[in-house]
């Protein structure tokens, strides 16, 4: 199948072009120098000139921090890319699978989040996502968005490669311990997306909202803990350094953060067969491989 690849250089991206090969599918793999999704123009034309069957967004403005102070950068790549994306599968009668995030959510809640739950974003990145969603929503029924949460890989920046390199720098960490969520790692969640995608080449046409991250909900303490842990395990560090469980409010950040956002992953298991992963075994692949 051939699929058009929005942010092909991030964390997502990369793990999906590293099963592209197995899974049979042929990536036109762009990132911001090969497509500005901003530009109307520029996705159509291209969409036009390579004729995908599919296209799948993983481009994102992801900086939760300075989106507080880059509003419109934000929201024309997390909002109007999409749209720009949406309008063009339309024109070409092909899906879209569009990723989106936990931000969408207030925290607020005691429950894991259903795709069909209220929205209620905190801040600009989560508010733009949230834009985005719905814009993709309005302009195309062949759609599938997949919210994820706190994804970690081998690539990029991430909180798992942060915590590797401060506990070999460091003799003691604190870490906030009162925001809960599901560590996912972005092959699993690449390998959920190609899964959808099999599906839709074979003719099935479940559009709609559906949610795909970790099984365990964890703290972010938690999350540093198992993480160096792991590390410590496979000889990464020499030594566990001493971790510290503060509060949201003893490290203040520009942007509001949900206390909870852990997701409900039963749709995608029920429609796409596609349940929670383990995010502990994945962080064994993780750190083998930094």
């Amino acid at each position: 199948m051939k699929v058009l690849l929005t942010g092909a250089n991030g964390q997502l991206g990369r793990c999906l072009q590293d099963r592209a090969e197995q899974e049979r599918v042929t990536f036109i793999a762009t990132d911001r120098q090969e497509l500005d999704i901003t530009s109307e123009t520029a996705v159509a034309e291209l969409v036009l000139k390579e004729q995908p069957q599919l296209i799948i967004n993983a481009a994102a403005y992801t900086a939760v921090d300075k989106a507080e102070s880059e509003y419109e950068t934000a929201l024309a790549v997390n909002a109007n890319g999409p749209v720009n994306l949406a309008k063009a599968a339309a024109v070409a009668g092909i899906p879209l699978l569009h990723v989106s995030t936990d931000y969408v959510f207030d925290g607020n809640g005691t429950e894991p989040y259903l795709p069909e739950q209220q929205t209620s974003p905190l801040g600009v990145y989560g508010e733009t996502k949230w834009a985005g969603e719905k814009m993709v929503r309005q302009q195309l029924d062949k759609h599938v968005i997949v919210r994820t949460a706190w994804v970690v890989s081998e690539y990029g920046n991430n909180f798992a490669k942060t915590i590797l390199r401060l506990g070999k720098e460091r003799d003691e960490l604190s870490v906030i311990a009162d925001q809960y969520g599901c560590p996912t790692y972005a092959g699993d969640l690449a390998d959920a997306l190609l899964v959808v995608v099999k599906g839709i080449s074979a003719g099935r046409q479940e559009w709609g909202t559906f949610h795909h991250c970790g099984d365990q909900p964890t703290s972010w303490h938690g999350f540093a803990r198992a993480i160096l842990a792991e590390a410590k395990t496979q000889g990464k560090i020499e030594s566990m350094p001493k971790l510290y469980a503060i509060k949201t409010e003893d490290y203040p950040l520009p942007a509001p953060r949900p206390t909870y956002s852990v997701m409900d992953c039963n749709s995608m298991l029920s429609i796409w067969g596609v349940g929670p992963s383990n995010w502990r075994n994945s962080l064994k692949t993780i750190i083998a491989k930094l």
